[in-house]
């Protein structure tokens, strides 16, 4: 085999093994990405109709653990079911197994069986073992005076949509200083972003219009905070944290697939 042959070989022999190296990259790439959880956004298909087929590895000590909080906040003494607080438990798992929040440790709960002259709003840091916040929250001028008791998910309907909502970013907007929202739940709060369902202070959330008028101030649907909560509240449920809008209707407990 003359120089310039043998050369043309070596290149050749060179050119095959670099190919192989390649494929093999590629395969171990694929197979990564076949085996490995996917990451899932609140606006794929598993926006959350049918969510109560999504499981989590150690499921069941996740809620016993949090379970476990209920209790040592002695939340029924501060007026929040046990109930609700198992179903907003049951609701975060399946959120965090989907990959729609990877927010755990916070929980915000707004028990709309409650009346709105009750601080009904509950904000709890499950790893610290912490109830953070505990505040009047107002619901939609359309769903009811002293008691939530219609609910909408549809634009300029004025009423309160329930279920579980993924907290984004916060922003700057008529109310001020004010966090955006994602409804997780198909048909049930998936129009809050079409609807500007937004977390923000108002003035009108507070004890004084309760004496006046016998229940909180109402929103065009936001879950409102008081004015001199708003900043820290939105602080600790920014980018990611999980509330849940809790409604004893039928309606919303027959569809939802996150509380069972």
């Amino acid at each position: 085999m003359n120089q310039l042959s043998l050369l043309k070989a070596k290149k050749y022999t060179w050119f095959l093994m670099f190919t192989f190296i390649i494929l093999v990259q590629l395969s171990f790439v694929a197979a990564k990405n076949s085996f490995g959880p996917a990451k899932v956004t609140v606006n794929d298909s598993l926006l959350l109709q049918n969510a109560s087929s999504v499981v989590i590895a150690g499921s069941t000590s996740f809620l016993i653990r949090n379970l476990a909080v209920y209790d040592s906040l002695h939340l029924q003494q501060e007026g929040l079911s046990k109930e609700v607080f198992e179903m907003a438990l049951k609701g975060l798992e399946k959120l965090l197994a989907a990959g729609i929040t990877q927010k755990g440790n916070i929980i915000a709960i707004a028990d709309f069986n409650q009346p709105s002259t009750n601080k009904r709003l509950y904000i709890i840091d499950l790893n610290t073992q912490e109830l953070k916040f505990r505040t009047w929250v107002a619901h939609g001028n359309r769903s009811g005076k002293e008691m939530a008791e219609r609910f909408s998910n549809r634009v300029s309907s004025n009423q309160s949509s329930p279920g579980f909502y993924v907290t984004g970013a916060t922003y700057q907007g008529k109310h001020g200083y004010s966090l955006r929202l994602e409804g997780v739940e198909r048909g049930i709060n998936d129009n809050a972003g079409r609807r500007a369902i937004v977390i923000h202070g108002a003035d009108y959330v507070n004890p004084n219009t309760i004496s006046k008028l016998g229940y909180i101030g109402r929103s065009q649907g936001c879950p409102a905070i008081p004015m001199n909560l708003h900043r820290p509240v939105i602080d600790q449920l920014k980018d990611g944290a999980c509330l849940f809008i809790y409604s004893p209707s039928g309606n919303y407990i027959k569809n939802s697939g996150l509380i069972s």
